[in-house]
């Protein structure tokens, strides 16, 4: 049981924690892709925290459950772990962290429908504004241009996925500004940013106050753009992709001196225009390997103490 406890209170400290160290770190904007992949190690960790600590937890609990987790293990290493009775609290417990898995489950299901449902609803308000010609069969083109008075580009995702385009943004484009931003989104998709999006979305909304899972949804929103500007810029230049943020979004007036609540924007811009050299990559591994080994530390914690009885 003392195995469980600590599970659950590491899972709980890291939830805490790790927002604000790394909130305190320089490096994220200067390696997007990296700070992406610590994220996912840093949630993946709580998890595991949380889903050990069930499982041991009603291992303690229950007899049939301590006879399924425990069946091929020797004697020393089940009495290692301490099961015996524990009153109600591991049973208490094992609940509480069985219906939060619940709940996980269920708020990730509802994201992925409502994401469904806006490519649908965004795919039907497509064909009603760019009808296919006779012999065009849906998503057969990458790219489809709207007649429209304001600039503006999105990636619509899904099996076939298309860049639609307003003319007045082909307008305002110039030179490998359009190539600019048709691999931002292409950067968007491979790196298939959407799926990240929705988790992270689904742990904020299904649990609010925990701070590590507010704090990956708005670094997901932030660190996936920064990795595709990388991404465009990488291909066509730091100042081309800036430009053409710049011819997108200046009417949206997130540039004046009053910025909108996509003032990110004008973040990002900047960004680019003086942009700090990236990490070298000596320190890119260091740091994605080090993320690798967070989601090991509970994995280590739940079975030192059954590999200890074996040696």
């Amino acid at each position: 049981m003392m195995v469980s406890l600590a599970l659950l209170l590491l899972g709980v400290v890291a939830a805490v924690a790790a927002p604000r160290l790394l909130s305190r770190a320089d490096w994220p904007e200067r390696e997007p892709v990296v700070a992406l992949w610590v994220w996912q190690c840093v949630v993946a960790a709580v998890l595991i925290c949380f889903g050990l600590s069930m499982v041991l937890s009603a291992a303690a609990a229950w007899q049939e459950v301590r006879g399924q987790v425990f069946a091929p293990a020797p004697r020393a290493v089940v009495e290692a772990y301490a099961l015996g009775p524990h009153g109600p609290w591991a049973a208490v417990m094992a609940v509480a962290l069985a219906c939060g898995g619940a709940w996980t489950a269920a708020m990730l299901t509802r994201e992925i429908r409502r994401a469904r449902a806006r490519r649908a609803q965004q795919r039907a308000e497509l064909l009603l504004r760019a009808p296919l010609l006779p012999g065009e069969k849906p998503g057969g083109d990458p790219l489809v241009v709207l007649e429209g008075e304001r600039p503006d580009a999105w990636w619509l995702h899904g099996t076939a996925p298309q860049l639609v385009i307003s003319t007045a943004a082909m307008r305002r484009l110039k030179g490998h500004q359009l190539d600019a931003v048709l691999a931002h989104e292409q950067g968007h998709a491979r790196a298939r940013h959407d799926w990240l999006l929705n988790c992270s979305a689904a742990l904020a909304n299904g649990f609010p106050r925990i701070p590590v899972f507010a704090a990956f949804r708005d670094e997901m929103h932030r660190l996936v753009e920064l990795a595709a500007d990388d991404a465009a810029s990488r291909r066509f230049g730091r100042l081309t992709i800036a430009l053409a943020l710049v011819e997108l979004n200046e009417h949206r007036g997130v540039f004046g001196p009053s910025p909108t609540r996509e003032g990110e924007v004008s973040q990002r811009v900047r960004r680019l225009l003086t942009a700090a050299p990236r990490l070298t990559a000596g320190r890119r591994l260091r740091l994605t390997a080090a993320a690798t080994l967070v989601p090991v530390v509970p994995l280590l914690v739940a079975f030192v103490p059954g590999l200890s009885a074996l040696a």
